[in-house]
């Protein structure tokens, strides 16, 4: 379900289109800062070493399960922030986001690829950033 309370503008003035994101979202509400997810399970086991895929689609429902602890959904993210390993594995990441987000609202993001995460096995961390309603 679309989120009303949330504005998205995907194309400001003078600035070049994106792809898979929207340069600006705005709203109100209570703040949620989810901090960034990695691919471990809830017993702490890593998820899909060695696969990107695996390891996107388990950062996702992690993000899903804190969002939900919060009284949130995707559809109320604004931001998101992800740290690769290596920005070739940005093909597998969008692909298991999209399982989560509405494509055609998609939030804000910004993708930085890092030398390292905290556990070497580890190629992806997600954070994340969403208004409820009050």
């Amino acid at each position: 379900m679309e989120n009303t309370r949330l504005t998205h503008i995907p194309e400001p003035g003078g600035v070049a289109p994106g792809t898979g994101y929207t340069h600006v979202v705005t709203g109100s509400g209570r703040l949620i800062a989810v901090s960034g997810q990695v691919a471990l399970d809830e017993r702490g086991e890593v998820v899909g070493a060695g696969d990107p895929g695996a390891q996107a689609r388990q950062v996702f429902e992690n993000l899903r399960r804190c969002l939900a602890a919060a009284g949130a959904t995707f559809d109320d993210v604004v931001k998101l922030t992800y740290y690769v390993t290596d920005v070739g594995h940005l093909p597998a990441v969008r692909a298991a986001r999209d399982e989560y987000i509405d494509t055609s609202r998609p939030p804000a993001s910004t993708a930085v690829q890092v030398v390292a995460l905290f556990r070497p096995e580890l190629v992806l961390e997600v954070e994340a950033f969403a208004l409820v309603g009050e």
